[in-house]
């Protein structure tokens, strides 16, 4: 048994693009866009405070490492070496004691970051046991809490606002998100992150939880300012349906103008939808437009019910895009 990979081949191929996000959203297009381009770079979110990634954080002061190990298992080929890894990277344990629910994944990126004193280097070390088709990073050095402003979040006082802090709260918040900010307000960016942006053909936004695993990379000043400096051309992919919780009853020009309110600076090149999760193209349209974007129809959902990705069909949209037709 071997690790050897097949290459992306094609014009898109010798692009560089980066992916933002974090959680199962970051995994569709980690999947989807390793099978395009050769060179590939995932920045992810480090907020998490739930599950084994929370408990962790907690234990070891560390990172959470759930959704840089999800990116690297997103970015495990498709042959037997990288589907068994992908397997065993995400695989939990259960048992009546204190292993019971971490990821096996988790605990092998904790291991090298105490080895190796350095989250990058144990990123690429794990990266390169599972043969991964691209490179995993944190989006900042530190663990962050996301604080958000919801509004309803007590049933009995549906029109007061408060303040709901933790990823995991405010992902399943009963109320209306209108703003997040991060704690702390200016950590440090992961530097190799900034210079990824700073080379970068393409970068891509979403899908993924809108206000946990998207914004929070334009609320680091110096991630930002990397975002909106970058040569880049910009890409955001829409999610295939709103979020209980976090995102409850947004259209999809709504994701596009929370986006804007919380960069108001950042111009957008594209906008990626599924054409079945479009209730007004030309609203849309509209809204895309006044970010700079063109807005781009395709079908790329799973199509079996649920609110996911195809990988095969968002392959294909990202492969015409990143070449221009």
């Amino acid at each position: 048994m071997t690790s050897g990979v097949s290459e992306p081949t094609g014009v898109a191929a010798g692009l560089k693009v980066v992916a933002l996000g974090g959680g199962h959203g970051l995994s569709a297009t980690l999947a989807a866009m390793r099978r395009v381009v050769q060179e590939l770079t995932a920045v992810v979110t480090v907020a998490d405070n739930g599950g084994s990634s929370g408990r962790l954080r907690e234990e070891f002061g560390c990172l959470p490492p759930g959704d840089l190990r999800q990116a690297l298992a997103a970015l495990c080929g498709d042959e037997d070496w990288g589907s068994t890894w992908a397997r065993v990277l995400q695989h939990r344990f259960e048992s009546r004691g204190e292993l019971d629910r971490h990821a096996l994944g988790n605990l092998l990126i904790v291991a090298l970051w105490e080895l190796l004193g350095d989250h990058v280097d144990g990123l690429d070390w794990v990266g390169r046991l599972l043969g991964a088709h691209g490179r995993v990073l944190p989006m900042a050095l530190v663990p962050l809490d996301i604080v958000a402003t919801v509004e309803g979040a007590d049933p009995l006082h549906p029109g007061r606002l408060s303040q709901v802090r933790g990823q995991v709260e405010v992902a399943t918040t009963p109320g209306s998100v209108s703003e997040v900010t991060l704690d702390p307000a200016d950590p440090p960016a992961c530097p190799e992150a900034v210079k990824a942006l700073g080379e970068a053909d393409w970068v891509v936004l979403g899908p993924g939880s809108w206000f946990t695993s998207v914004i929070p990379h334009l609320l680091m000043p110096e991630l930002r300012r990397a975002l909106e400096s970058s040569p880049a051309r910009r890409m955001v992919v829409l999610n295939l349906a709103a979020q209980a919780g976090e995102t409850e009853g947004f259209s999809p020009e709504a994701h596009l103008e929370v986006l804007a309110d919380h960069a108001p600076d950042l111009r957008l090149d594209v906008v990626l939808a599924d054409r079945s999760c479009v209730p007004d193209e030309g609203v849309l349209r509209r809204t895309a437009e006044q970010l700079g974007a063109r807005l781009e129809l395709a079908d790329v959902a799973l199509g079996d019910g649920t609110p996911r990705h195809d990988t095969s069909k968002l392959a294909t949209a990202f492969s015409r895009l990143l070449q221009g037709t």
